[in-house]
């Protein structure tokens, strides 16, 4: 499988470090240590942060030819904070360095070239325009090529316009709970008559998704595929640090859904990829193949 991702790389800034993240580098690192294949358009500043920033790409196994370098702006940071609930939230200055992601013709060239069977995008770096046009000129460029939104809604980072536009170049959609929630009256929905299965069913009707993956924590996922609903339970485990779990588990969910595993060991093996990257501290804490595979071969239990 050879995925071509289109997203920020940003520095998580807790209280007390900083750890190198952002959806879609966590997502291309995951993918790299499964097996696949994995390139990355993004951008970082020529400060400390983005030269360190391409140092770890480059550790990490990422091909960096689609990354820009601007003297113009920062490379992105991320502020974490938590919830009562320990669920981190997330502040994000902008314009940011990863907002002057592009590709020359040449590079363009090279990317089309690469034959990718997906694009990966979320909605972040979406919203500077010239990244969303990027993204449709590759999907016009790539015939047969399949969209993977994970969509990863911040606060003043969306709009509904942006989202829906987004939603019509997917194949899956991966959303958590409390995304689908927050989209509901988009579907129609009211809070009494919410329920994710019908939000489902009228939202990849809507925008002719195959399917849509909703992450529920340490419950598990809730897959909608062609009309069908399929839950996964959750596995037991002492949370570390979430930031990442959720770009992990997309890595893995892609890696079976690409397969065509059943969705049911897809949606196990995601879940499990995405606890035990909740495990352990940072957005990319080292895993292996082995035991990711092992915990995925259980049945799955969130109690």
């Amino acid at each position: 499988m050879r995925v071509l991702g289109i997203g920020e790389v940003v520095w998580d800034v807790f209280p007390d470090r900083e750890l190198l993240g952002g959806a879609a580098l966590n997502f291309c690192v995951n993918t790299l240590r499964l097996g696949d294949h994995a390139n990355l358009i993004t951008a970082v500043g020529s400060d400390l942060r983005g030269l360190t920033a391409l140092d770890a790409m480059r550790s990490f196994g990422v091909d960096t030819e689609f990354v820009a370098v601007t003297q113009e702006l920062p490379t992105g940071a991320a502020f974490v904070s938590r919830d009562a609930n320990g669920d981190p939230h997330f502040d994000i200055p902008r314009p940011a360095a990863f907002d002057r992601a592009g590709l020359s013709p040449r590079t363009f060239e090279t990317a089309v070239g690469l034959w990718p069977d997906w694009l990966y995008f979320g909605t972040l770096m979406q919203m500077e325009p010239s990244v969303e046009e990027l993204t449709q000129r590759l999907m016009d460029s790539l015939p047969g090529v399949r969209g993977f939104y994970d969509m990863n809604l911040r606060p003043g980072n969306w709009t509904p316009p942006l989202v829906e536009r987004l939603c019509h170049l997917a194949t899956v959609l991966k959303l958590n709970e409390s995304e689908a929630e927050t989209l509901g009256p988009f579907a129609d929905f009211s809070l009494a008559s919410f329920t994710l299965a019908k939000f489902c069913k009228r939202w990849a009707a809507r925008y002719n998704i195959d399917t849509i993956c909703v992450t529920r924590g340490g419950d598990g996922c809730f897959v909608y595929h062609k009309g069908k609903i399929h839950e996964a339970p959750g596995y037991r485990t002492v949370v570390a640090d979430t930031v990442g779990a959720g770009d992990a588990f997309a890595a893995a969910f892609l890696h079976g859904y690409h397969r065509n595993w059943p969705i049911e060991r897809t949606a196990l093996f995601g879940n499990a990829l995405g606890s035990i990257v909740a495990s352990r501290p940072g957005a990319i804490p080292e895993w292996t193949l082995e035991e990711c595979l092992g915990l995925a071969a259980k049945d799955g239990s969130a109690g």
